[in-house]
């Protein structure tokens, strides 16, 4: 029998630890790809059938539309009315946890906006170093100086575009999580969108990731010793609690010790186990406090997802962009999506 779990305000969230990252399913464990390959979805306008309180989360807000973890990324996605805000975390020089995905400002995603002082490394400078381009290296104010409006893969994200959005326009800098609230409150009162608009950014959940390195959970570079939160975890906490967002928030990560140290201070977070392959263990993630599993969406097997639904799991595959993979997913009963396009779940 399948188990749900009831998460508060009816929003289903989804968090990470590094797990199974073992390749693929084993020939006796066939993926869900395989096992509902023949089962369909009714398509509406191109739309799958979703049921109700599926949760479209936004990876990195509208990655294939936008420049990710950028504010007019954020905003695409709620004008698509995503019911989650998928985002990423480091940690800045002066101490503020900041919405970006790589550790070193990379020049295939950044350059430097027009006027920037002369002490921000410019990307495009051959002879900037990644140490001074490392995000731990430069404050928040320093990290608005960058324009990350490009794209870094053409082939895989053919229709992004730079240009603006109608409340972010053209700020393609990189933001504090404070930051983007404010934005989402702002969006949540903006006469210039919708009542669905407006009421879709009052409730939409943040599924937040902290971004602590493979193999080296001290790699932000705070002083975390692997047990104890550092100053990264405990200025998110802070900022979660501040802002009154506990009841939307989920934290993920593919550390695991990052999420262990945010959960002995702060039992009451809710977390979840991100995993990369095929030899998963839902019900070992359940034991260790994680009410979310989200595995990669082409690792997942039927015999994980019924373990999964067993131990009371919210189950959440990421990164899906294909209708036919929605319609596959849906049908093996998941919870909701990981995916760079929301605009192919949730139609204009």
């Amino acid at each position: 029998m399948k188990i749900r779990m009831s998460l508060p305000g009816g929003l289903v969230l989804v968090g990470a630890l590094l797990f199974g990252a073992c390749s693929g399913a084993s020939e006796d464990d066939p993926t869900v790809a395989d096992s509902v390959s023949g089962a369909t979805t009714t398509v509406e306008a191109g739309r799958p059938d979703l049921p109700d309180g599926f949760d479209v989360q936004g990876h990195r807000g509208a990655r294939g539309l936008k420049p990710e973890n950028t504010l007019p990324s954020f905003e695409t996605a709620l004008d698509l009315g995503v019911s989650t805000l998928e985002l990423d975390l480091h940690f800045s020089a002066d101490g503020d946890v900041v919405v970006w995905h790589d550790p070193v400002i990379d020049p295939e995603k950044c350059g430097l906006k027009p006027d920037a002082p002369a002490h921000i490394p410019d990307p495009d400078d051959p002879g900037v170093t990644e140490d001074a381009l490392a995000v731990r290296a430069l404050t928040t104010d320093d990290l608005r100086w960058f324009d990350c409006s490009r794209n870094p893969d053409q082939e895989a994200f053919p229709d992004q575009d730079s240009e603006p959005t109608l409340l972010a326009e053209n700020d393609f800098g990189i933001v504090t999580l404070d930051d983007l609230i404010d934005f989402v409150e702002r969006y949540a009162s903006a006469p210039s969108k919708t009542d669905l608009q407006r009421n879709g950014a009052s409730t939409v959940g943040y599924n937040i990731e902290t971004k602590r390195g493979f193999g080296d959970p001290s790699a932000i570079d705070d002083g975390f010793d692997g047990t104890n939160p550092g100053p990264f975890e405990l200025r998110l906490l802070e900022v979660i609690e501040d802002r009154q967002i506990r009841d939307r928030v989920v934290v993920q990560s593919f550390i695991r010790e990052s999420l262990e140290a945010i959960h002995r201070v702060d039992p009451g977070i809710r977390l979840a186990a991100l995993t990369v392959g095929g030899d998963a263990d839902p019900g070992g993630y359940a034991k260790l406090g994680a009410s979310v599993w989200s595995p990669k969406a082409s690792t997942i097997s039927e015999r994980r997802l019924n373990e999964a639904f067993e131990a009371g799991l919210v189950v959440i595959p990421w990164t899906v962009n294909s209708l036919e993979e929605v319609e596959r997913l849906v049908a093996a009963g998941v919870d909701g999506v990981i995916t760079d396009r929301p605009d192919i779940i949730l139609g204009p």
